[in-house]
């Protein structure tokens, strides 16, 4: 079940950039370390309902249903743009600026979640992914599961963490640069919006 195949292909899925990873490189940069590691936790833990969805049965439920899976899909889109407009408004969430505002952990890591948690194909994605490498004994499928997902998050934390201490080591040498922090944040906006337009494309 735990094998080296698995292990390796969760830690390529984990190090692959997607929206997980730039909104804790953009907590990093953007408000430093303990920031960062928020988001690392939130991101991680909106990995908890697809597991979950996965483990139930539920994601071929929302797959097979087209309206839900819009729903989900839409409410994950209008949330991707919001998180693109914070970038480039001035003391948003995902601003880069010299600022030393602390915000409350708790509400970063609930945004990081929301990333994962507003992505109906993620149900989909750990049913696949998670399949091949059961034993294919139903007494035992809800326990492999369950087990194989707890492994794929404790990577997925691990790897956000380093990404973020990266990004909040880096931030101190774009601080001096007005020019450096107004492309960041541009380019910051620019992701979001295209994978909230990604998004908008995906079929059940």
């Amino acid at each position: 079940m735990i094998s080296t195949q698995f292990l390796l292909t969760a830690l390529v899925v984990v190090i692959a950039p997607g929206t997980g990873v730039l909104y804790t490189l953009a907590l990093g940069l953007g408000r430093g370390r303990r920031a960062a590691l928020w988001a690392a936790l939130g991101c991680t833990l909106g990995i908890v309902p697809h597991l979950l969805a996965a483990t139930l049965g539920l994601a071929a439920v929302l797959h097979a249903s087209a309206l839900l899976f819009n729903v989900v899909k839409f409410l994950g889109v209008g949330y991707l743009l919001y998180l693109a407009w914070s970038a480039l408004r001035s003391g948003g969430a995902l601003n880069v600026e010299p600022s030393t505002r602390v915000e409350p952990g708790p509400a970063i890591a609930r945004r990081g979640a929301l990333i994962n948690i507003l992505n109906p194909k993620l149900s989909i994605f750990f049913l696949s992914l998670l399949t091949p490498f059961l034993s294919g004994n139903p007494a035992t499928v809800t326990q492999e599961t369950l087990i194989l997902g707890a492994i794929f998050m404790a990577m997925t934390f691990a790897v956000f963490v380093l990404y973020g201490l990266f990004a909040a080591t880096a931030r101190r040498y774009i601080l001096g640069s007005a020019r450096i922090m107004a492309w960041m944040n541009r380019s910051f906006a620019a992701i979001f919006a295209l994978l909230a337009g990604r998004l908008a494309l995906e079929r059940a």
